[in-house]
C-alpha cells in the first residue's frame, strides 16, 4: 500500500472505480482508499499438480489459491512461482508477450480466475473498471483485437462499466501530472515493454515490443542451464546491475538488460522518426519508466546512458523512474476510471 499525492488533485472522487494492470507476468488491481492507493497483486501463472486428498488438504490449510478440473489441481497465482521452484520446474502462463497466450489450453480460465480474485463482482452498474491493454506489438500489431475483447466481454459479465488504456499511456497518467500528463510513458513488464507518447494527456505515439522481462528469463535460463522461473526469482529477489556480475547468472542477465534497452531505444526512435503526427513540442519532455522490468538498480542510468547516446528525435528533459514502478500501470487506469464521463 502507498500514498500516492501526486494524483490526488486529478481525482474527483474514486469511489467505485478501479484500475486493472492485466500483465504477462503480474495482475494487479489498484482503488483508492482514505489511506491513499491501495493495490492488490497476483503473479499471473499457474502450475498444475496430480489430484490426491493430502494434497488438497494441505493446500486449504496453507491457502494456497487453487481450482480443481479434469483431475488436476491448478495452483495460481502468488503460490505457483513457490510450487515450481521446488519442483525445479517451470510455470505455466495464461499470457505471452502481453497477450493472452494462444498455446496455453488453460490461459482463459485462468485469466477468469485471476481476475475475479481480486475485483470480485460488481456491486452496482456505475461500478467501472479501466484496463490496461498493450500498444499494438511491432511484430504483430492485428493480435491486440482478441485480447482485448475477451478482457471487456468478461468485466462487462462481472457487472462492470469497462474501458481499456494504452499501458503506456496509463504511466503518463501515474508519473506526469506535473508536467500536463506530457511526455514519455515506458513499461518495461514481463511479455513486453510498452511506449506511449502523449501530449496534454492524448496519445500521440504508441507501440510495444516484445523482448522484455520474459525473454530475459528464458534466454538467461538458456546458457545456464535454469529454469526461467527460477532465473526471474533471482533477478527480482537479488540483481544489481551497478555491481560487477559475480556468477554466469549475473554476467548473462547483464548481457540480455542490455540487450533489451537497445532494442527498446531503437524502436522509440525509429518510432519517433517516422511518426507524423507529433506535435511541434517548445519545450524537451521527460521519460518515465515503470514496470517490474525496470526495478534492478542500476537499470534508470543504463537506459539513460542508451538514450541520451542515441539520436533521439525529440528533446528529452529528464529520465527518471517512477517510485512504484510495480503499481504505476495499475495507478494510471485508476486515474482514467475516476476521470471517466
Amino acid at each position: 500500500m502507498e500514498n500516492t499525492p501526486k494524483t490526488e488533485s486529478v481525482i474527483p472522487s474514486a469511489e467505485g472505480r478501479i484500475g486493472l494492470d492485466v500483465g504477462t507476468s503480474k495482475i494487479l488491481v489498484a482503488r483508492r482508499t482514505g489511506r491513499g492507493l491501495e493495490a492488490s497483486v497476483e503473479v499471473n501463472a499457474f502450475i498444475p499438480l496430480p489430484y490426491s486428498r493430502i494434497t488438497e488438504n494441505i493446500l486449504l490449510q496453507n491457502k494456497v489459491h487453487y481450482y480443481q478440473e479434469n483431475g488436476q489441481f491448478f495452483v495460481y497465482g502468488n503460490s505457483a512461482e513457490q510450487f515450481a521452484s521446488l519442483f525445479n520446474a517451470e510455470t505455466r502462463r495464461p499470457m505471452s508477450r502481453g497477450l493472452i497466450n494462444p498455446h496455453e489450453p488453460e490461459a482463459l480460465t485462468l485469466i477468469r480466475v485471476i481476475i475475479q480474485g481480486l475485483v470480485k463482482k460488481s456491486k452496482n452498474d456505475e461500478e467501472l473498471v479501466c484496463f490496461s491493454v498493450p500498444g499494438a506489438p511491432v511484430e504483430s500489431p492485428d493480435d491486440l483485437i482478441y485480447h482485448e475483447e475477451f478482457l471487456k466481454n468478461y468485466l462487462t459479465e462481472l457487472g462492470y462499466r469497462v474501458r481499456s488504456i494504452n499501458e503506456g499511456q496509463a504511466v503518463v497518467f501515474s508519473e506526469l501530472e506535473k508536467e500536463s500528463f506530457t511526455g514519455i510513458g515506458i513499461s518495461a513488464g514481463g511479455g513486453m515493454c510498452n511506449v506511449c507518447l502523449a501530449f496534454l494527456s492524448v496519445p500521440v505515439i504508441s507501440f510495444s515490443v516484445s523482448k522484455a522481462g520474459d525473454y530475459i528469463d528464458q534466454s538467461v535460463g538458456s546458457v545456464t542451464g535454469e529454469s526461467a522461473t527460477r532465473v526471474k526469482m533471482v533477478k527480482e529477489a537479488s540483481l544489481d546491475l551497478t555491481r560487477t556480475p559475480q556468477n554466469k547468472m549475473e554476467e548473462a542477465l547483464h548481457i540480455y538488460y542490455d540487450e533489451v534497452i537497445q532494442n527498446l531505444v531503437k524502436h522509440l526512435n525509429q518510432s519517433l522518426g517516422k511518426a507524423s503526427n507529433v506535435p511541434k513540442l517548445d519545450r524537451a519532455v521527460p521519460v518515465v519508466l515503470a514496470g517490474g522490468t525496470s526495478r534492478p538498480k542500476g537499470f534508470l542510468d543504463r537506459f539513460e546512458k542508451v538514450l541520451r547516446a542515441s539520436k533521439c528525435p525529440i528533446e528529452i528533459s529528464e529520465v527518471r523512474i517512477s517510485t512504484r514502478p510495480m503499481q504505476a500501470t495499475a495507478a494510471g487506469a485508476l486515474v482514467a476510471a475516476v476521470n471517466d464521463a
